[in-house]
């Protein structure tokens, strides 16, 4: 008859093991770009300006407490006009940690942008369309070394790139085609 003695260490090394493992499987995968398919192109102008420089991009957390970027900072003026990126509703407009802070829950999604430092010119529960300006780049309150805006996209809890939001010939990246050529000679041949 064997007899099994389970030692005192097990119980400790279980914990420790769940304790380490538990958090990063509730992380986001560490990729740069979420699947496409979770994001799709609906954005129709940029939040600031025509085309703004990004001025620090998306950096994801390794983990969900991890240190990194949960959005885009975007150069801007204070007092420049913020636009929703797309058609919503306000779902937030007020201040947090003393900024000024607009979010957007985009129509026909589960996805909310976000916009900071901010001061609202709408009010929680306004309907918004795509261009439509939402408020002012504060002067103050900003984490860049100038002002910017910080640019933020959720699905949920979960931070996304917002970049994605935007479709190629808003990128400036459309896609290459071919016009046809009139009136040009045909070479010799």
């Amino acid at each position: 008859m064997t007899t099994w003695a389970i030692s005192p260490i097990l119980p400790l090394a279980l914990a420790l093991a769940l304790a380490v493992l538990t958090p990063l499987a509730w992380a986001d995968p560490p990729s740069g770009e979420p699947p496409g398919e979770r994001v799709p192109a609906l954005a129709r102008v940029w939040p600031v300006g025509t085309r703004p420089a990004v001025l620090r991009g998306w950096e994801p957390p390794a983990t969900v407490y991890a240190a990194g970027h949960r959005g885009v900072d975007l150069a801007a003026a204070p007092g420049a006009p913020v636009r929703a990126v797309a058609a919503g509703r306000v779902s937030f407009a007020g201040r947090v940690a003393g900024r000024g802070v607009v979010a957007v829950r985009l129509a026909g999604t589960s996805l909310r942008t976000t916009y900071e430092p901010v001061r609202a010119g709408v009010a929680e529960g306004a309907e918004v369309r795509a261009g439509e300006v939402v408020g002012t780049v504060e002067g103050t309150g900003s984490h860049c070394p100038g002002t910017c805006v910080h640019w933020g996209l959720l699905d949920g809890g979960t931070y996304l790139n917002p970049l994605t939001l935007l479709p190629p010939w808003l990128l400036g990246r459309g896609p290459s085609r071919l016009l046809p050529v009139l009136g040009v000679p045909v070479p010799p041949g």
